[in-house]
């Protein structure tokens, strides 16, 4: 038999790449090694649906397609090493993989804090089983909640801590206001507003010096002195890429994976990256190298990154334009949604609203050097439809892509 594909992550973005790569006109045998031993399943709803009890656990799986039926799937295992110039990969079972294509595509790992303190009853939300500990804990009566990090994953998870009835629910970022970075002051200045009048207190402008108790949290001791009592503390600090198992192999790891247009690693065109780990530019905007961490990632990635490593694979060149998507991502809120569709992080010094207002549902663009490169709605479904009618727009050829 001939040597597999080798697909490092099952999830999300590996199975799609597996059914990409199926699609593209791969016929030979894939291989997907997953540290996890669930098959792959969906992750927004972890922090929101299935977190506040609306949606079952078992709800989240996909079903892979019939083209991948024969796919070999390697669970509970982890890749741990690769020699990309002898095109091996190794599993933490001590087993060696040849392969003659291999797809990164082993995602992100929830940062956690280096502070002095118990660990026991300090949580993260990126997996079933985190989601499950969670939920454990934000059902029990009278529970005091803090929650450290105003991004996405905070934000969601104060907002279900709230409805599930905790007690208290405070939110802890060293910046000023929350969401911020994906949304510019005009926008969060609004969501504080909302999360506030729904409950959500929020110590802004300060970190956590450390945790109080002695086998069980009890408190967080912020930078400032204060010390806010806790049963349950979710650390919602950012993401490390899971890349160190590639170490050695001459790539650049700096933030994921660095790839070319075409998401090809370094110069290896039997090596790609897809989802959230893989850094690559978007010809749509510059020539920048990112990682975007939104859903329709891992999507948009195996579908080009397949067709790129299929047609090597047989020898021929799938002339395709440098990959190039349109962001988009949704997060639902107690009662309303965000809706994104562009990347407004690339505008939010030219942030103007478009429709509505910042008190009500408000629709916010966001423009770098006159042009449209983002919209931001805040509020109910009028607001999402809104943004959406903005796609054409924004899918307008850019001068890199021209």
């Amino acid at each position: 038999m001939s040597a597999p594909v080798v697909v490092a992550g099952a999830s999300m973005a590996g199975l799609r790449a597996a059914e990409q790569l199926r699609a593209a006109g791969y016929s030979g045998p894939i291989t997907l090694v997953g540290e996890e031993p669930h098959l792959p399943y969906n992750r927004p709803p972890l922090s929101k649906e299935v977190l506040a009890g609306k949606a079952a656990f078992e709800s989240l799986a996909f079903r892979p397609r019939a083209a991948v039926a024969d796919a070999e799937w390697r669970l509970g295992t982890r890749v741990v090493a690769a020699d990309l110039d002898r095109r091996l990969v190794e599993l933490d079972d001590g087993e060696t993989l040849s392969y003659a294509g291999l797809v990164v595509a082993t995602g992100m790992r929830p940062r956690r804090l280096r502070c002095p303190g118990p660990l026991r009853g300090r949580h993260t939300v990126r997996t079933i089983d985190d989601a499950r500990e969670l939920r454990a804990a934000l059902t029990r009566p009278g529970v005091r909640v803090v929650v450290v990090g105003a991004g996405f994953i905070g934000c969601e998870v104060a907002a279900t801590a709230v409805a599930l009835g905790a007690a208290e629910v405070t939110v802890v970022d060293p910046l000023p206001l929350p969401m911020a970075a994906p949304l510019g002051e005009l926008l969060a200045g609004a969501l504080l507003k909302r999360h506030e009048e729904r409950g959500v207190r929020f110590a802004l402008g300060t970190g956590v010096a450390g945790f109080e108790g002695a086998d069980q949290v009890t408190g967080v001791l912020l930078g400032d002195g204060t010390v806010l009592p806790a049963d349950v503390v979710v650390e919602s600090v950012g993401s490390a890429a899971n890349t160190e198992w590639l170490d050695g192999n001459g790539l650049d790891l700096t933030d994921g994976v660095l790839t070319d247009e075409h998401l090809r690693a370094g110069s290896r065109p039997e090596v790609v990256a897809v989802g959230d780990v893989a850094r690559f530019p978007n010809a749509r905007y510059d020539g920048v190298p990112r990682r975007v961490e939104h859903w329709s990632i891992p999507t948009d990635t195996a579908k080009h990154a397949a067709r790129v490593l299929a047609a090597h694979l047989g020898g021929t060149d799938a002339g395709l334009d440098p990959f190039a998507p349109l962001p988009t991502f949704w997060s639902d809120q107690h009662d309303f949604r965000l809706q994104s569709f562009g990347a407004p992080g690339l505008g939010l010094g030219d942030v103007r609203i478009l429709d509505g207002d910042p008190e009500g549902d408000v629709l916010a663009g966001y423009h770098r050097d006159g042009r449209l490169v983002g919209v931001v709605a805040l509020g109910g479904q009028a607001s999402a439809a809104a943004a959406a009618r903005h796609r054409a727009e924004l899918l307008k050829p850019s001068a890199l892509t021209a």
